[in-house]
């Protein structure tokens, strides 16, 4: 403790000090604030906009119709990524299926993220990294531990699945809710003999963008991916912006029939809801 929150009425007035203050990891509110919209996007349509540094998680819930941009900033992020219906959280993101039903394992533009369902929960619209991963999930404790030292949440190398832990408990779901994520931003190559090896990240101002089909609980983690060569912790932060765009669903960059499939049983799902 200091001086300046020795007593109930410095803490007050230090802490009141504070507004107006920016650090690299915090949310713009309200969102219209941010200064840089996407271009063609009205500041004031802006419903997420937030800054997240390495080793750090967010968590958001958004409306069907609504478009994400994360951007690497600097270079060297990796945001990991799960989804779950916001109605009924216990469907989720199946990576798995993500990767069966599109016959691809790497994503880029057009590709489907769907639930254990059969159904979509949102589709990757634009991408101008294609480093990206589908395949080996987040770090755990164990993994950070063997290759930092260290993997707690509130440690200097936190673990992937930590943080998802703590953001998943902000929305009511538990350790049992975490299914294996997708990751944005270091990509992944798979040898002919199936060896899975780092493919690194495309640089600085890269950025992917989600279109979601459904209501959906959003949970990011921005940690190292699992197989980063780097011997030491190096995540540098992503820039997230959300805007509500619902006519994007009118024009979906997919023609495959079985994307087809998934955004009709989504659209069905959602019409006996009365949601759609």
């Amino acid at each position: 403790m200091t001086a300046a929150t020795a007593t109930t009425k410095a803490a007050r007035e230090h802490a009141r000090a504070q507004a107006g203050t920016h650090s690299e990891s915090m949310p713009t509110v309200p969102a219209s604030a941010w200064p840089t919209p996407p271009h063609g996007v009205p500041a004031q349509r802006l419903m997420w906009a937030e800054t997240l540094a390495g080793g750090r998680y967010t968590s958001k819930l958004v409306a069907r119709g609504t478009r994400i941009r994360i951007t690497d900033v600097h270079g060297d992020a990796c945001a990991h990524l799960l989804l779950f219906n916001a109605d009924q959280p216990w469907e989720r993101l199946n990576a798995a299926d993500s990767v069966k039903v599109p016959w691809q394992a790497y994503l880029s533009g057009g590709h489907p993220l769907l639930t254990d369902q059969g159904r979509i929960i949102a589709t990757v619209v634009a991408d101008t990294s294609g480093r990206h991963d589908l395949l080996c999930g987040t770090t755990t404790l164990a993994s950070n531990t063997a290759k930092y030292g260290q993997g707690e949440v509130h440690s200097a190398t936190p673990a992937g699945f930590e943080l998802f832990t703590v953001a998943a408990a902000k929305h009511g779901l538990t350790v049992r809710d975490l299914p294996p994520s997708v990751s944005f931003f270091h990509g992944i190559r798979v040898d002919e003999d199936g060896t899975l090896h780092s493919d690194g990240t495309a640089g600085p101002g890269t950025s992917v963008d989600l279109l979601l089909h459904m209501p959906a609980i959003v949970l990011l983690a921005n940690t190292a991916h699992r197989l980063d060569p780097s011997p030491v912790f190096a995540t540098t932060g992503v820039e997230i912006l959300a805007w509500p765009a619902p006519e994007d669903l009118d024009h979906l960059p997919n023609t495959d029939p079985e994307y087809l499939r998934a955004v009709a049983n989504t659209n069905d799902y959602l019409a006996a809801r009365g949601a759609l």
